[in-house]
This record gives C-alpha cells, sequence and structure tokens, in this order.
C-alpha cells in the first residue's frame, strides 16, 4: 500500500497552487501528507512538472511523482495513472490536497474496509450516492485494467468516475455527520469558512 497525495491540478478556480495554501500555519500539502502518514503507511506527493522544482523544498525528490508525459489524460487520473506506472504492484491509497478538512478516522476506515474486503479494486465513499473518488483506494489490478482500457483507447472519459465504474468497487456511504471532511476548497470564498 502506497499512500498519495494528489497535488496536480491546475488550480484555476483558486488561481493559486492549491497545495500550498496554508490552514493554522501548515501548507495544505503537508497537512494531507501528515494525515495519511499517521496510517504507517509509504507516501508520494502527485505534481505536474510546473510544480516539481516548489514541492521539491517540502519531500525528498523520491516522494514526488511528476505526471507520466506518455499519458494523453488530463485531470486527477493521469496523477493516479502516473503513480501506477511508477508503482505497478501497489495498492494507492488517494488524498486530494484539497480536502483540508478530511479526517485520519475516515482514513483508518477506509483502510479497515479494504482489509476486509479484499475482492473489490476500489473502495470510495458515496455522498448522497455520488462517489467521492478524491478519497479512496485503488488497487494495483484495478489500475492495470483502467491502464489497459487507455491504452487500447477504450477508456472513453479519462474522470476517476468514469474509472470507478469500470473496475469492482465497493462503496461506503457517508453519514450528513462526516459530510464536512469531504469538502473540496476551490475558490478563495469557500476558504472563508475554514
Amino acid at each position: 500500500m502506497l499512500g498519495v497525495i494528489l497535488c496536480g491540478g491546475k488550480s484555476t478556480r483558486m488561481n493559486s497552487d492549491k497545495g500550498m495554501l496554508t490552514s493554522s500555519g501548515n501548507k495544505w500539502v503537508k497537512v494531507a501528507a501528515d494525515k495519511v502518514s499517521n496510517l504507517n503507511i509509504p507516501l508520494v506527493v502527485s505534481v505536474n512538472i510546473t510544480q516539481h522544482n516548489d514541492y521539491s523544498s517540502l519531500f525528498v525528490s523520491s516522494q514526488l511523482i511528476t505526471d507520466n508525459e506518455t499519458l494523453k489524460i488530463k485531470g486527477p487520473l493521469c496523477g493516479v495513472l502516473s503513480v501506477h506506472l511508477q508503482y505497478p504492484l501497489e495498492d494507492l491509497l488517494v488524498l486530494a490536497c484539497d480536502m483540508p478538512l478530511m479526517d485520519t478516522i475516515i482514513l483508518n476506515e477506509l483502510l479497515n474496509i479494504y482489509k476486509e474486503h479484499s475482492s473489490a479494486d476500489a473502495f470510495v465513499f458515496t455522498n448522497d450516492g455520488e462517489v467521492e473518488p478524491l478519497c479512496g483506494i485503488y488497487t494495483a489490478k484495478g489500475l492495470a485494467y483502467i491502464l489497459k482500457l487507455y491504452r487500447e483507447d477504450k477508456l472513453i472519459k479519462h474522470s476517476m468516475k468514469f474509472m470507478i465504474e469500470h473496475i469492482n468497487s465497493f462503496t461506503i456511504p457517508i453519514t450528513e455527520e462526516q459530510k464536512k471532511y469531504f469538502k473540496n476548497i476551490n475558490t478563495h470564498a469557500e476558504l472563508n469558512g475554514l
């Protein structure tokens, strides 16, 4: 199992790199990394090529996985598959850096469900029936299948939700009280609520 912090987005709505935003004096990427590190699993950070230098001041270079240029995919799926290409035998616990309210209790619940239900290829939470793909576990087997679909030009949409629909996924409904943990912060207006 490998923890993956997704930071490689363009952050166009925020107009600045969300991983480098701070809450309580800590950069969001470090907040997410600390939460995943509490699970006692190794960690990597998914970045795009323009972010590599900035993030190298926070993490050792072996922890930074730059988007694979052979993948003609955008968005989080590119980051996840880039890590998979570098670590093809590892199952990946994925957390987006723009979910600063995520709680380690939720991540522990996810990890425990993964350990109990080994037959699934993805483990994701659902919020009112909609999947929350940016906090989940994706198995090496499931990712290999998605990569195969991509290489055969059968991956019609390059989205995490589309991927989840095409592998054996175990879904975990979240409670009303848990919804706050899954809030993606995308704009400066949303920062005011933190």
